[in-house]
């Protein structure tokens, strides 16, 4: 949180010395219906939009190295508080009272309890409205977990009905719903199937849930790398590793079959020359297996400096003028 009261949510785990990269997740506006601090406050879950909210806060945007264009951030000399995902875990557990009046916040505790359980609430996070304590009734419940034993222990939680229902039949509608909206163009069947594969579900309350995966603390995959972006491209390609693809920011191998459209001259020199495709929000994250067939929109750019170096396609969020997607094409 920045001295305006303004709350981001951070991304990704490489940031400049001068700011946190990241977006407005919780910012003061009479028209919200969240509440903070004795001020009303507003939930914002389109990044683009952060670019507007911070009109009047220039110092916020920032030219970012790892992403290859200018994005938001807060500096890191007028942050205020910083909200740790897994010391609001154990806060909760600590003093259940905190979520206890909300019904979706006592399926929280629920889930929490069993984590605590099964020896793994140091390997998961709470994050969204229950982090910041600006929950209400509308509220998801967001978790994160951390690297492949946190990934393990959240998968073991999500196969657990008496916690989490995974979505299925009339329940797919709202979950297409919900997704279609960031991902326009997306078949219902592609969609679903792809969805399928995250953590994901409706807990007893029919509060959606989620569990994001990161990649555990001091992980130095994205540290050194520098991308310049060239311009934009669509295409239909074959993913050939999905390693990098479990934990957010997303990284595939891609082979290019088919180029649809670019913005460059000759995007077909480039084609054979595309190696992978990125996604620093978690809408991407554990999508995509190895033998996957997709459609890509987004921006071509050169990497350098990580796993996967060479031309990719970046699907950043940070743009106004249009969503980049991926999405699969198989059935």
């Amino acid at each position: 949180m920045d001295s305006a009261g303004i709350i981001y949510k951070v991304i990704g785990d490489s940031h400049p010395g001068s700011h946190y990269l990241g977006y407005v997740k919780y910012h003061p506006d009479p028209h919200g219906d969240r509440h903070l601090f004795g001020v009303t406050y507003r939930c914002n879950s389109v990044v683009s939009k952060a670019v507007g909210i911070l009109a009047d806060r220039p110092e916020c945007y920032v030219y970012s190295d790892a992403v290859g264009c200018v994005i938001t951030g807060v500096p890191r000399d007028d942050v205020v508080h910083h909200y740790s995902c897994r010391q609001a875990l154990a806060a909760i557990l600590a003093d259940p009272a905190l979520v206890r009046d909300s019904a979706t916040g006592r399926d929280l505790l629920a889930i929490i309890d069993a984590a605590d359980t099964a020896g793994a609430a140091d390997l998961i996070g709470v994050t969204g409205s229950f982090l910041v304590g600006c929950f209400n009734g509308r509220s998801d419940i967001d978790l994160v977990c951390y690297g492949p034993d946190g990934y393990a222990a959240a998968r073991d939680l999500f196969t657990d009905r008496a916690l989490i229902h995974p979505y299925e039949g009339d329940d797919l509608h709202r979950l297409y719903l919900r997704r279609a909206k960031y991902m326009a163009g997306s078949s219902f069947t592609a969609l679903m199937r792809q969805e399928a594969r995250k953590l994901q579900g409706l807990t007893p309350s029919g509060a959606h849930i989620n569990c994001e995966p990161l990649r555990v603390d001091g992980d130095k995959t994205f540290t050194d790398v520098i991308v310049k972006e060239i311009g934009e491209i669509e295409l239909l390609a074959t993913v050939t590793d999905h390693a990098h693809g479990l934990a957010t920011p997303a990284l595939y191998g891609i082979t290019v079959d088919t180029v649809i459209g670019s913005t460059v001259d000759d995007p077909e020199t480039f084609a054979p020359r595309i190696t992978h495709m990125r996604s620093y929000l978690g809408a991407y994250t554990g999508a995509f297996r190895d033998g996957d067939a997709v459609y890509l929109h987004g921006k071509l750019v050169h990497a350098t400096g990580g796993p996967q170096e060479g031309f990719g396609v970046e699907l950043t969020p940070w743009t106004a003028a249009r969503s980049y997607l991926a999405t699969l094409t198989q059935p």
